[in-house]
């Protein structure tokens, strides 16, 4: 008479199970995409912060070498496209672009010594530096984040259902062009 109660007990079981795992994986999903959200959030303010401290550089290495234009006009074209990124694709190509541009102006800045012995020129490349020091981290933390978060997504049975319930995988942060970075920048005169 109550053999009818086993299997339906096991069903129920096996429905709980199921609904357990499902939210928990859920949950779990939502924590790590708003740490994503979150480490983004940081290499964009770490990005303003640069972006804001590279006119008065610009502006600092123009009084000593102001025949220069073509480096000052690359930063500022850097700066604007690192302004304009809104994904971590863009944020790449914007990154290598800014390196490049930084690396050119720095080693402009090397070839006047009354720049190098100016305080101000030197609070400023100690201030991008810690920036760029930052940036680096906040990219580690980002890219640490996407991840986990793509690895949980692509997992079995996680990949089934997890882009059904709105967890696409994340792109990480690289700079695109690394070869181009890579090679010390050229100064003529």
């Amino acid at each position: 008479m109550w053999e009818w109660l086993i299997p339906v007990l096991i069903a129920v079981a096996l429905i709980v199970i199921g609904c357990v795992y499902l939210w928990a994986t859920y949950n779990s999903l939502v924590g790590l995409n708003a740490r994503v959200e979150e480490a983004w959030s940081d290499i964009t303010v770490q990005l303003k912060r640069r972006a804001d401290l590279l006119p008065n550089l610009i502006e600092t290495v123009k009084g000593y070498a102001a025949h220069e234009k073509a480096v000052f006009e690359n930063v500022t074209r850097a700066r604007a496209e690192t302004l304009a990124a809104r994904r971590p694709a863009d944020a790449g190509v914007a990154e290598g672009h800014m390196e490049l541009a930084l690396r050119s102006l720095f080693a402009v800045a090397e070839a006047y010594p009354q720049l190098q012995a100016s305080q101000n020129y030197l609070q400023l490349q100690q201030s991008i530096v810690d920036t760029e020091d930052k940036i680096q981290a906040s990219r580690r933390f980002y890219n640490g984040g996407v991840r986990e978060l793509n690895t949980k997504i692509a997992v079995f049975p996680n990949n089934l259902f997890a882009r059904n319930l709105g967890f696409p995988t994340r792109e990480y942060f690289e700079v695109v062009d690394g070869a181009a970075i890579s090679e010390p920048p050229r100064v003529q005169f």
